[in-house]
């Protein structure tokens, strides 16, 4: 066990190492180099800003004012129909839209739940199966200047809603 906890703690420092003396066999200028990424890496950061700026402000918005709540009770219907527990839904709903919400909300389920319940089980199988996908669109489309995405999120929406009933379905027949 001790080895596996060294392993895990020095593999970052000894992947560096090894791009770090890859870089000075090539004869690459190792540092400008990184230097130059981060430059790059600092003007990445400063395009995404107001597009996640964006995302976050909604997300706040959308929690905030109970919107949120009142998306449930309308569709709930529907979910009950297709045996869909009530108490994964604002996971179900928010996993699309932020991670950090949606981490959040599958916390809380498995903290109300447990880990090892029904609900616990499908929240862990969204989270794993699923993709926060309007941020990751909002990113790789504005870094690339890609203005339209009409295609691209219908289908990433589709890959999300069966990530989830499929979550539903397989925790249905182990459970």
């Amino acid at each position: 066990m001790k080895f596996i906890q060294f392993l895990s703690s020095s593999a970052i420092p000894i992947i560096i190492a090894i791009i770090v003396i890859y870089g000075l066999l090539e004869k690459n200028k190792v540092y400008d180099t990184f230097v130059e990424g981060a430059k790059d890496g600092i003007e990445i950061v400063v395009k995404l800003f107001p597009t996640l700026l964006g995302l976050f402000i909604a997300i706040g918005a959308l929690r905030s004012s109970g919107v949120l709540d009142c998306i449930i009770q309308f569709i709930a219907p529907i979910t009950n129909i297709l045996h869909i527990p009530s108490e994964i839904m604002p996971l179900a709903i928010l996993r699309p839209i932020s991670g950090s919400a949606s981490t959040a909300v599958a916390t809380d389920i498995m903290t109300n739940f447990g880990v090892d319940s029904k609900i616990g089980l499908i929240a862990s199988t969204i989270m794993g199966s699923t993709e926060t996908t309007f941020y990751t669109i909002a990113i790789y489309t504005s870094c690339v200047g890609i203005k339209k995405t009409r295609f691209v999120l219908a289908c990433a929406l589709l890959g999300d809603l069966v990530g989830m009933l499929a979550s539903v379905v397989i925790w249905g027949f182990l459970s």
